[in-house]
């Protein structure tokens, strides 16, 4: 079951940053060889990375303490297999996403609770818009129902694309596969609604 967290607009989702420029890449790649010898030198990258990992996570647990209490075992498991980190042409950041999501999705197998979905109501209409989901009344609640139905991988997916606004380039790198493999599985995955949406499950007496 998720647990749902609709925003309004005076409680916007602050937006992923920019992806890394190309050229900014090679010099992120010396900060972690430097990291790699002398975990002093890891502070640069944790300072830059530890507020968009906080986001990350928030956006997925509603708890600050929770949060927090993720982002340095995301942090400290970063350190700890630095050595097997290598350089693939993408930020650093996918890397620690992807630590990220593999940390939350433990917590939430391990603590049997509701997974929480944090959206705005202007993205959640853009994912009905997609989904070719006209009808108003009660609209929310029917994505809701149906982002409650997927699978964990398939959440994601849906989460990064329509309500963190992130390009395929991006999700493509964090999940660390193609960027037309993204694309495919993001469409797969709003047909396989869209079907839901055309044959609803008739509920018995």
């Amino acid at each position: 079951m998720l647990q749902s967290a609709i925003l309004n607009k005076n409680e916007s989702i602050q937006r992923s940053p920019n992806w890394v420029p190309a050229d900014a890449l090679q010099q992120e790649w010396l900060e972690v060889q430097a990291a790699v010898s002398d975990r002093a030198h890891f502070r640069p990258l944790y300072e830059r990375y530890y507020e968009p990992v906080f986001r990350f996570l928030y956006k997925r647990t509603a708890d600050e303490a929770l949060t927090a209490d993720l982002c340095s075992q995301v942090f400290l498991k970063a350190m700890q297999k630095l050595e097997s980190y290598t350089f693939q042409g993408v930020p650093f950041s996918a890397w620690l996403f992807r630590i990220a999501g593999n940390e939350l999705g433990q917590h939430y197998r391990a603590s049997n609770k509701n997974r929480v979905v944090s959206a705005e109501e202007n993205q959640l209409g853009h994912l009905a818009e997609e989904l070719e989901e006209e009808r108003h009344e009660g609209k929310y609640e029917a994505m809701l129902t149906l982002l409650d139905e997927l699978e964990p991988a398939d959440l994601e997916l849906i989460e990064m694309r329509f309500f963190e606004e992130r390009s395929f380039k991006e999700i493509a790198d964090i999940l660390n596969i193609s960027e037309a493999n993204a694309k495919m599985r993001t469409y797969r995955i709003l047909e396989r609604m869209k079907r839901k949406i055309l044959h609803p499950k008739t509920k018995r007496n």
